[in-house]
């Protein structure tokens, strides 16, 4: 059985991350600018999206319960906080 993106609820997972990507440039662009601050939004709001996603019922979301909705939200949000670091690196 051959899978596509959206069967492996890949797509959502990349909104989440996304959204938790521009959030964190939105928080830079605020007096609260702080490396440590912004790592810790995107995993909440990560979590929030997840857990939106599952009530929701957004398609192919690869999560069936709320632990593992927010689950899958935070590591999300944190991804975009690497996809941050990857940007500024090549930037170097």
């Amino acid at each position: 059985m051959v899978h596509n993106m959206e069967n492996l609820g890949i797509a959502s997972v990349a909104a989440i991350t996304v959204i938790c990507y521009l959030v964190g440039l939105g928080v830079k662009l605020t007096p609260f600018d702080n490396n440590n601050l912004i790592p810790v939004v995107c995993g909440a709001v990560g979590a929030l999206l997840g857990a939106l996603c599952l009530y929701l019922g957004v398609p192919e979301f690869p999560a069936s319960d709320i632990v593992t909705a927010v689950a899958v939200g935070i590591v999300s949000g944190l991804a975009a906080t690497g996809v941050d670091q990857v940007v500024k690196q090549a930037r170097k």
